[in-house]
């Protein structure tokens, strides 16, 4: 089920970029970029320069904007900050339960020490896009283990 509060509108609007690469007087490009704003609630007051980008339909602002959040130069919107924080306490808590449910299975005997879990990662929650999940990868704040498992960096 598609939750707007799970999305990132920057990955939106990369997309719209893509349609604007041929034509930047797409009159559909644009009008998903205003509806992306909509549909996410971000207004002039979230990002002034965006809104106005958008309004204007100035593929260069739009493109040089985007751009800005995908090399680090430019804080990404608010709410896009708050999904990819929400999605990392959601990792963990799920990697920290899985781990605590590997050690605490029966069969380490009454008398024994415990046992230590070889878990790395896990398959995160499937209440966030699995673009969510590449963001993350892309940022360096996970690892991408295979068959759908992500991992921690060494560091986290």
């Amino acid at each position: 089920m598609f939750d707007p509060n799970m999305t990132l509108v920057y990955l939106a609007l990369l997309k719209v970029l893509e349609g604007l690469e041929g034509d930047s007087s797409s009159a559909g490009a644009w009008t998903a970029a205003r509806d992306t704003l909509i549909h996410h609630s971000v207004d002039s007051e979230a990002d002034g320069d965006l809104a106005l980008a958008v309004e204007m339909q100035d593929a260069d602002e739009l493109s040089q904007i985007v751009s800005g959040w995908t090399s680090g130069d430019r804080l990404m919107l608010e709410r896009d900050r708050a999904v990819l924080k929400r999605a990392m306490k959601a990792y963990r808590k799920t990697l920290k339960v899985t781990i605590l449910a590997s050690e605490t299975t029966l069969g380490g005997g009454p008398m024994s020490t415990g046992r230590k879990s070889g878990i790395v990662g896990v398959v995160p929650p499937e209440r966030y896009p699995a673009d969510t999940w590449n963001e993350l990868v892309r940022q360096n704040r996970l690892l991408y283990g295979g068959h759908g498992t992500y991992e921690l960096p060494a560091s986290g």
